[in-house]
């Protein structure tokens, strides 16, 4: 945040301070009705961004913008903006910002099928939301003091199916890393690599213990974008967006930050600063033992056993013989489960245990209905493939058991 944050704090965002009492500086007339299901839908892609605590008070709000049939509503934390509009019958063109949480809980509140108005009034210097029988007079700031991200220096800018970022996304959000001594593995790789069949979009994220890869090929214009590291929050409205979207997205790519625009929507945020690892030496190329099984089995299995698992390391372990793999968990505080599962494995016995939340983690992903296992050694990683979907894989550590 730097220097524009200090900036900001100095301000006040826009308050005056006056013999010890803070008083807003003038807000310009605005007047809107909209229907409440539009503006609520509207409002609930823009306003999870804005942190629940606020050191600078412009922040906690949502800049409300109205003009030309339509109202446009922003949030930011200064790592992250989302704009989105939505049509409205503007009588007075105006611009100002209001708590974005308390605005939303009211919309969200209201009844359906309801006509919302909103109002400011020069003498009041409040902003007035009117529905039925409800009235809130909710307090102000300029829209001057706003901060808005630029739009500008982008070195990349392609078009991509909102299914498609979708599955590059959802397929390996799970596995980014919440340890924040390693911020650089804290959010998605997005970058593209050039294999033998071309250029394929790519999408990485590894905690350390696991790790997941989904691409593609790579949509035309995309084939110069930097490499870049989307931070966790990132992905998270973005995921938000992407589930209430259709059609293409546009992305646009520089070295320090990435846009996405989804039809009236709109997420800038900047990217994480550091380097991803050579996550290629960590993906095995030669596992000889094989396994596959039924995979919404499997799943309900690990989820059984992993019962009586001690909570800190959820270990199972994995006994495959033949055609069949047995899930054992012994925990001398807890009790022991043991589970057998019709699998196809390898001819020799072996044994192999890992973090039965990983194990899940992974069977969420898989679409098919088959896994299949690939296995090293019981202290090598082991490759997880969906037999459905050639173009994703994952990674799992194993754990002593």
């Amino acid at each position: 945040m730097g220097e524009w944050a200090a900036m900001l704090r100095a301000k006040a965002s826009g308050l005056r301070r006056i013999r010890g009492k803070i008083t807003l500086g003038p807000v310009r007339p605005m007047k809107l009705s909209i229907e409440r299901a539009a503006l609520l839908k509207c409002i609930s892609h823009v306003q999870s961004v804005v942190e629940r605590r606020n050191t600078i008070p412009i922040l906690s709000n949502i800049l409300i913008s109205a003009e030309d049939g339509a109202v446009r509503l922003s949030a930011t934390d200064l790592d992250i903006e989302i704009t989105d509009s939505v049509a409205a019958k503007v009588q007075t063109p105006g611009a100002l910002t209001a708590p974005a949480h308390t605005l939303y809980e009211i919309i969200r509140k209201l009844p359906d099928g309801m006509d919302v108005k909103l109002e400011v009034a020069p003498a009041e210097q409040r902003l007035s939301l009117v529905a039925g029988r409800s009235r809130f007079a909710l307090p102000v700031m300029q829209a001057s003091d706003f901060p808005l991200m630029k739009s500008e220096g982008y070195k990349s800018t392609f078009m991509i199916d909102r299914s498609d970022l979708a599955r590059l996304i959802g397929k390996t959000r799970f596995a980014i890393s919440t340890e924040e001594t390693r911020y650089y593995l804290n959010g998605i790789y997005f970058h593209v690599a050039t294999d033998k069949g071309g250029a394929l979009l790519r999408a990485v994220a590894t905690d350390g213990h696991r790790l997941a890869l989904a691409e593609q090929e790579a949509p035309s214009g995309s084939e110069g974008m930097p490499p870049v590291i989307l931070p966790r929050k990132t992905v998270a409205e973005l995921s938000r967006l992407l589930d209430d979207s259709n059609g293409e997205v546009e992305v646009s790519v520089s070295e320090s930050k990435v846009a996405f625009t989804l039809g009236d929507a709109r997420i800038v945020s900047k990217v994480i600063e550091g380097a991803f690892p050579d996550y290629g030496r960590v993906i095995p190329r030669d596992n000889q033992r094989i396994m596959r099984v039924e995979n919404k089995i499997f799943a309900q299995a690990v989820d059984r056993v992993a019962t009586v698992s001690a909570e800190k390391s959820r270990s199972v372990k994995m006994t495959l013989d033949a055609d069949r793999v047995t899930l054992t968990v012994n925990n001398p505080e807890t009790g022991l489960a043991t589970e057998e599962i019709a699998a196809t494995c390898p001819a020799e016995a072996f044994e192999i245990g890992f973090n039965a939340r990983y194990l899940l983690d992974v069977s969420e992903q898989v679409a098919g209905d088959e896994a299949q296992f690939e296995f090293g050694d019981p202290a090598s990683p082991t490759l997880v493939r969906d037999l459905k979907d050639p173009h994703a894989l994952f990674v799992l550590m194993p754990l002593r058991v």
